[in-house]
């Protein structure tokens, strides 16, 4: 049945969002270079935008976009000087789809899974991992990336040309590892899906404490890894922690935008949706980084009120966080975390053994985190000097403004007003 150009342009937005990933990764495995599987994905969007306004929009529209995709790669692979090879491996004449492949060694076997370890390969700095995920896995144009991230278009165009660029020329091959490679590449891919979610969770800069798509894309991601990896108990552990997280995202910002404190947030509108799935994802997972910060999220999560939450035990949590994964910002958080448990003293006296470390130099929630345990120590003046420190060194206008505000607080708690 026809429809209108504009509404088959709707439906083709729309699709191709859900399913260029899959559209790609299909021809991928034809053509074997992702950068070129990704002009023969939008040849077929270009078909889609020509051919269903007149004959309506198919039934299994993903499908058909695969189908198209796939005879074009086949009919780029038959113009290839190295036809005949090439040809045969492929096995299939220009009607057919391509035969499965044998699965590999532990039973994984998919098309999409291929592209999540082809397109986080280490060989690529972490910009052009997110930049190129967020593309082929996320469905995102150059400009909504760009937006994202805060950073010109053309940079991020650059990125994605030079990822692509640097998978051809590294030959790297365009498969699913296994056994000790997957082993070693996992990390590679499941830090890219964390790195996008945080962008999203709390900005680093711009005007908007959160960005919900970006959450969204990152927990798209996070779910197609659990279906197609479900052993792997850290992919679980991400999955658990990312919808921990998301389930509070309505309750982190005010009707005007403004960020609302963990203490202050209203947690009847945590989605409790995405806390059952953190739940049962959460029982699912390990013992790695990621999911031991799934179970401190865990505990609030539990906690009915701010007052309930067990310190303590998120305390311990992170202790053990730092034995597997030691960061200055993991020690940052237990020094929090044994503030509430023991008292603000001890918290800072944890907190200022990190004062020289260099990672934390410009990391505003440094200065935050010991301007609100002077605060509770009634320490007014010295934590004004840390909130405007803090609010110095913020580069999110939200964070910011909420920084000054404490500062002027402190100010006037400090002169008993």
């Amino acid at each position: 049945m026809a429809v209108t150009e504009a509404a088959a342009a709707r439906a083709v937005e729309a699709v191709f969002r859900i399913e260029s990933a899959r559209v790609v990764a299909s021809a991928a495995r034809v053509v074997r270079d992702v950068g070129i599987a990704e002009e023969i994905a939008q040849d077929a969007l270009v078909a889609a935008l020509e051919q269903w306004p007149e004959s309506g929009v198919p039934d299994r529209p993903g499908a058909w976009l695969t189908a198209v995709a796939g005879r074009r790669a086949v009919d780029l692979v038959r113009r290839r000087e190295v036809y005949a090879r090439k040809l045969a491996e492929v096995g299939r004449t220009l009607e057919d789809m391509p035969p499965p492949e044998p699965p590999e060694p532990d039973g994984i076997d998919d098309d999409l899974l291929r592209l999540v370890f082809t397109a986080c390969h280490p060989v690529l700095p972490p910009e052009g991992r997110i930049a190129l995920v967020l593309r082929l896995l996320g469905g995102l144009t150059t400009q909504e990336i760009a937006r994202a991230f805060l950073v010109p278009e053309p940079t991020v165009a650059q990125r994605i040309v030079r990822a692509k660029r640097t998978l051809a020329r590294a030959g790297v091959p365009f498969e699913a590892p296994y056994g000790e490679d997957r082993a070693a590449r996992l990390p590679s891919v499941l830090e890219v899906v964390y790195l996008v979610f945080n962008e999203g969770y709390a900005a680093t800069a711009g005007d908007d404490l959160v960005r919900p798509a970006l959450c969204e894309d990152a927990l798209r991601l996070v779910r197609v890894l659990q279906g197609l990896m479900p052993g792997e108990a850290e992919v679980h552990g991400l999955a658990a922690l990312l919808e921990f997280q998301a389930s509070r995202i309505p309750a982190r910002t005010g009707p005007d935008g403004s960020p609302v404190l963990l203490a202050d947030q209203d947690r009847s509108r945590w989605n409790r949706v995405l806390l059952r799935r953190g739940v049962e994802a959460l029982a699912r997972s390990g013992r790695g980084p990621y999911s031991l910060q799934a179970a401190i999220a865990a505990h609030h999560a539990r906690a009915l009120r701010y007052e309930d939450t067990d310190w303590a035990a998120i305390a311990v949590l992170y202790g053990r966080l730092g034995a597997v994964a030691p960061s200055p910002v993991v020690e940052l958080n237990r020094a929090v975390a044994v503030s509430m448990a023991r008292g603000p003293a001890a918290g800072l006296e944890l907190l200022d053994a990190l004062a020289d470390e260099p990672a934390l130099k410009d990391y505003h929630l440094l200065p935050s985190a010991r301007g609100d345990l002077l605060e509770r120590l009634g320490r007014g003046e010295e934590a004004r000097a840390e909130f405007a420190r803090a609010a110095s060194l913020a580069r999110n206008a939200r964070e910011r403004e909420l920084l000054l505000d404490r500062a002027a607080r402190a100010a006037r708690a400090a002169r008993g007003g």
